[in-house]
């Protein structure tokens, strides 16, 4: 008699996962997972009480692969809120469901931007440190008016309509946060 393969709530969260960053999260349904898993619809509602619980473990574990992505993207600048802003917006073209969900979605699962953005490791307070470090006065208000300007550029990288290279977009942050840092 064949041994029956266990199947474990890290298999069903890794292939919701996937199917999500594939996909969208929209698109993760007990059948897909099942087929993804390699299993029938039985063992997900063993593991899962219902979807929505599974869908908030896939949110929690895309922030968590966004905080990542940022840890280790590449110092690209010393000016605060770029690197940021880069990581944020090559995300958006290297991850773009993954970005939907995290950035362009409603729901959030309770989590807020600023939450998100924060991420582990307390990422976007120490860039606003940072820019108090440099002599701003009131860094989480160059903040706001640098986030407006990145997401903008991360949103048209979703639509399609960013055509400018990592250093174009790199030197026009720069640009950006000494002209909001002296007005």
């Amino acid at each position: 008699m064949a041994r029956k393969i266990s199947v474990t709530k890290e298999m069903l969260l890794n292939a919701a996962f996937e199917i999500t960053r594939e996909e969208g999260l929209r698109e993760v349904t007990a059948r897909k997972l099942a087929s993804k898993a390699g299993c029938s619809t039985q063992p997900i509602f063993r593991v899962y009480t219902g979807m929505d619980v599974l869908c908030d473990e896939v949110f929690s574990l895309a922030i968590s692969d966004f905080s990542d992505f940022y840890i280790e993207y590449p110092v690209k600048s010393d000016v605060p809120f770029v690197n940021l802003g880069m990581a944020y917006i090559e995300y958006a073209a290297k991850e773009p469901q993954l970005f939907r969900l995290l950035f362009l979605e409603e729901k959030r699962c309770d989590a807020t931007l600023f939450g998100i953005l924060n991420g582990k490791d307390s990422l976007l307070h120490k860039e606003i440190a940072k820019a108090g470090a440099m002599g701003s006065k009131n860094p989480s208000d160059i903040f706001m008016k640098m986030w407006i300007f990145i997401h903008g550029a991360a949103s048209m990288v979703i639509t399609g309509d960013y055509d400018l290279t990592m250093e174009e977009t790199c030197t026009l942050l720069e640009n950006a946060y000494h002209s909001f840092a002296n007005v």
